[in-house]
């Protein structure tokens, strides 16, 4: 078994903030009207995707009734359906919808993380809950060896990196950057690019269009051609 699965099979396990797992069993039972027939997922949420990704998008949470419900992180809802449609348009995807996780959606070159392990209620985990999640991320970053670029999916998700960074061996600028989409902070051997997080809140306001994560993303396979050009002139 390999590093990102083992650490998928702690994470499932975790029930380190009894808050968190009280509220997802909760709406595990309770659920939402559309949802009835579902059997929710209910536990926290490893992250997925390629283990040679070059970019990884790190997510605030899962959706109560997304990825809390399906298993897998921005699936189900609305803001995923954002999202992958941007990945998908940017070739990070197979194609643009994420319905349930056994849809057959594949991402490429990339994964998809998390500053919090499960759903926390009114979508806002405390500082000691993202705390104790940070190891998950900082292990699943130090499992995907080819990582090049990081991308903040909001302001907690910006944080959660940056406060990762020294026990990844990255740089970390002093004073610690303030999240701005569209913003690039170099951290040694990774760029951290920010985004609005594509949740309702920002999409159905305008705040963040399918225009702005585009151009966030064309920056992104911008930065990663820049990268393998280089290490190709290195090695000749």
């Amino acid at each position: 078994m390999g590093r990102l699965e083992t650490l998928a099979d702690e994470i499932l396990a975790c029930q380190a903030c009894p808050r968190l797992s009280t509220y997802l069993a909760q709406i595990a039972v309770t659920k939402k009207r559309e949802f009835a027939s579902f059997t929710y997922h209910g536990r926290p949420l490893p992250g997925w995707g390629d283990p040679d990704a070059r970019v990884v998008f790190v997510g605030l949470a899962p959706a109560a009734h997304g990825g809390a419900r399906t298993g897998r992180v921005f699936t189900g809802d609305s803001s995923g359906t954002f999202l992958f449609g941007a990945l998908h348009r940017a070739g990070f995807a197979n194609q643009p919808t994420s319905v349930h996780k056994d849809d057959g959606l594949v991402l490429e070159g990339a994964f998809i993380a998390l500053a919090a392990r499960c759903a926390p209620p009114a979508n806002k985990p405390t500082p000691e809950e993202l705390s104790r999640c940070r190891p998950f991320l900082i292990r699943e970053i130090a499992a995907l060896p080819r990582l090049r670029v990081a991308v903040a999916l909001g302001k907690i998700a910006w944080d959660a990196i940056l406060r990762a960074a020294p026990e990844l061996g990255l740089e970390t600028p002093r004073p610690l950057p303030i999240f701005g989409h569209g913003r690039r902070v170099d951290l040694g051997r990774l760029a951290l690019f920010g985004s609005y997080h594509p949740s309702r809140q920002n999409t159905n306001t305008g705040r963040l269009t399918p225009a702005m994560l585009d151009a966030v993303l064309a920056t992104v396979r911008a930065e990663l051609d820049t990268s393998r050009a280089r290490r190709s002139s290195y090695r000749r």
